[in-house]
């Protein structure tokens, strides 16, 4: 069995508020020749990222391909053309060398520069994990992208509306985001639990239901995680999800880029709502905007939203080490369902479950700075979902409002946790399908 191929991303045009300069692939091969000796840049963690580049290349790396560089962009958000530079090769060194040139020209913040360059080495260690023959390459032009659009994202900032929708054109920030995740999973040993579920998803969201995913959080990688593992049997579902975003996937420089692909509800995270105590008040304006967009959505129904109850991402037990789905938040919960029950046509709640730590872990702890360390690996993943549940079904024997909350949050966080069990010992036990029940069925679909 093959893994579906690596994909080598274009360039494209931005979308920015105004013009911007030319992108940094427009240096001509003279440039390259004579830029100036790379200096040791360090991250504000310490760490030197020449280290890691010493390190690949005594363990027989080398000089890496060089890979053909790309048009520059002038853009702006309202409409943009790409203008066609000249071929260009680049290399490692000289990516390296426009990050810096781009700090010393004062067009990169110091902080963003470091993560960027940082971020490369753990990028690229993890892509030529995946053997395939192209992945240097593909990893390099994924870079390159990245960077073009960080670099005019910084000269132009984007801002997010409370409601989202993915950008599409005249850049495809949505295949961007798959191109560069895809890499990144060992679709070998990569899983999805009840297939036929989400084709009944799907064709709930066809009628003209809405369906909400209460799923667990594992890394800012998960929205491409879930749409690559679906994107060949259920392509609708993996480009039409909402998902409600914590507001730091909207203002970290480096992932920006990403969420600009992604269809949003933007929220400022409980987790996060009193890290500036002068900013308590706006952040809850803010909130309540969006739920009233959500509201909006729904009552048009087909619309499909994943939400993570726990209010953030997935956490090792400080004890054990072992990863397990946060706990749901019953009130985060009702909330959702509230908003479904009164949207006006019918409506669904589904238990969905994610497994891909492993391919970018977040901190160990929750972290009130902006700009965290990006830990990346290529390593198999697992999306699971089960029946829906139905509110009045479970909570039809409690006896008040408050114990048929907590009891409904429990029966669909019991059941991501079940599913989560079973992806993990097909993943890391390396059991594979052989691990189904009568509950849950994996397969993998892309075969």
């Amino acid at each position: 069995m093959h893994a579906p191929p690596l994909v080598t991303f274009a360039g494209g045009a931005c979308p920015t508020t105004a013009s911007a300069s030319p992108s940094p692939w427009l240096a001509s091969p003279r440039d390259a020749i004579f830029a100036a000796p790379a200096r040791p840049l360090r991250s504000r963690r310490g760490t030197l990222r020449l280290e890691a580049k010493a390190a690949w290349r005594a363990a027989g790396g080398g000089r890496g391909p060089r890979v053909p560089a790309k048009g520059a962009v002038l853009a702006s958000y309202m409409g943009a053309e790409e203008v066609v530079g000249p071929s260009s090769l680049l290399d490692e060194e000289e990516f390296i060398s426009h990050i810096r040139k781009e700090l010393d020209n004062g067009k990169l913040p110091a902080d963003v520069a470091s993560n960027l360059e940082e971020l490369y080495y753990n990028y690229r260690n993890a892509v030529l994990q995946n053997g395939d023959p192209n992945a240097y390459e593909v990893m390099l032009s994924n870079m390159m992208t990245l960077f073009d659009r960080v670099l005019l994202d910084v000269q132009n900032p984007f801002n997010f509306p409370p409601y989202h929708k993915a950008l599409r054109e005249p850049f495809d920030y949505y295949m961007f985001g798959q191109n560069y995740i895809r890499p990144l999973v060992d679709f070998r040993n990569s899983y999805v639990g009840n297939i036929s579920l989400f084709h009944d998803i799907e064709e709930n969201l066809h009628q003209g239901h809405n369906v909400v995913l209460m799923s667990n959080h594992q890394s800012e990688a998960d929205p491409a995680i879930i749409a690559l593992l679906l994107e060949k049997t259920n392509p609708w579902i993996s480009e039409n999800i909402v998902y409600v975003a914590g507001d730091r996937v909207v203002t970290d420089p480096l992932c920006k880029p990403f969420s600009m692909g992604r269809n949003l509800i933007c929220v400022y995270s409980k987790k996060h709502m009193n890290d500036f105590p002068e900013l308590i008040e706006m952040k809850r304006r803010s909130n309540t905007r969006s739920l009233k967009e959500m509201a909006l959505l729904l009552r048009g129904g087909s619309q499909l939203i994943w939400i993570a109850p726990s209010g953030g991402r997935d956490r090792p037990n400080p004890s054990s080490g072992e990863w397990y789905p946060a706990p749901f938040d019953s009130s985060a919960v009702d909330n959702m369902r509230r908003l479904l029950e009164h949207a006006g046509v019918p409506g669904h709640i589904y238990p969905l479950s994610l497994l891909c730590y492993e391919v970018m872990p977040p901190p160990q702890q929750v972290e009130k700075e902006i700009g965290e360390q990006r830990v990346i690996s290529f390593h198999g993943a697992g999306l699971s979902v089960t029946e829906e549940i139905n509110y009045g079904d479970i909570t039809a024997h409690t006896k008040n409002a408050d114990e048929g909350r907590e009891l409904f949050t429990n029966t669909l966080y019991n059941s991501v946790v079940n599913q989560y069990n079973v992806l993990k010992s097909a993943i890391f036990r390396d059991r594979g399908a052989a691990v189904s029940n009568n509950v849950i069925s994996l397969s993998q679909p892309w075969r």
